[in-house]
């Protein structure tokens, strides 16, 4: 979801699992486990064991929430199962041990409200109100979603793409295919 503001914009990108598919599947790579039982086994207990989801039948990804307050999460997950399969009429009934699901797209223009102006300006101010929360000494300052994307896509336009260690290694049989030659920073 993207919220325009009177600077920088909300955006949010989130799943309603405890944890990515993307990491799970980076940390079996390396053999390491998660930070935390983000995951359920096949026989529903939590687990921070990426490999859970190589079983047969594999385990799952926890709910934000874990087994203590998913609840929440896994409402979440429900509405977005249903906006992004449902709607679109594909998704996981189609191709269940695939990974991913249709699209769900909905604009909504501020003008056939209150308008542009006015919706800024309220959203403007959460934004504000929220950077500028009382945090505890020596926390850090409340971030917005987005913040940290549009501060990296700075630094990146300025300083070049930082990629996580692996991910060249992993593409260079694909650059190598396509005979395509990888950028490098300078």
């Amino acid at each position: 979801m993207g919220i325009p503001t009177t600077a920088d914009p909300i955006l949010i990108d989130i799943s309603a699992s405890a944890t990515t598919m993307g990491l799970t599947a980076r940390m079996d790579g390396q053999g390491q486990k998660l930070a935390g039982d983000w995951l359920i086994d096949n026989q529903g207990r939590a687990s921070n064991d990426p490999a859970v989801l190589e079983t047969d039948p594999p385990g799952a990804l926890l709910a934000l929430g874990g087994l203590d307050r998913g609840h929440k999460g896994f409402a979440l997950a429900l509405m977005i199962e249903a906006l992004t399969s449902g709607l679109p009429g594909y998704g996981r009934a189609d191709a269940p041990t695939n990974w991913g699901a249709g699209v769900y797209l909905q604009i909504t223009d501020p003008e056939a409200f209150g308008g542009i102006d006015a919706f800024t300006q309220q959203t403007g101010w959460l934004a504000e109100q929220c950077r500028g929360a009382a945090v505890p000494v020596g926390a850090n300052p409340v971030r917005l979603p987005g913040d940290g994307a549009l501060a990296r896509q700075r630094d990146a336009v300025e300083n070049c793409v930082k990629l996580y260690p692996t991910i060249l290694d992993a593409l260079a049989p694909w650059t190598e295919r396509l005979g395509v030659t990888p950028p490098v920073c300078l």
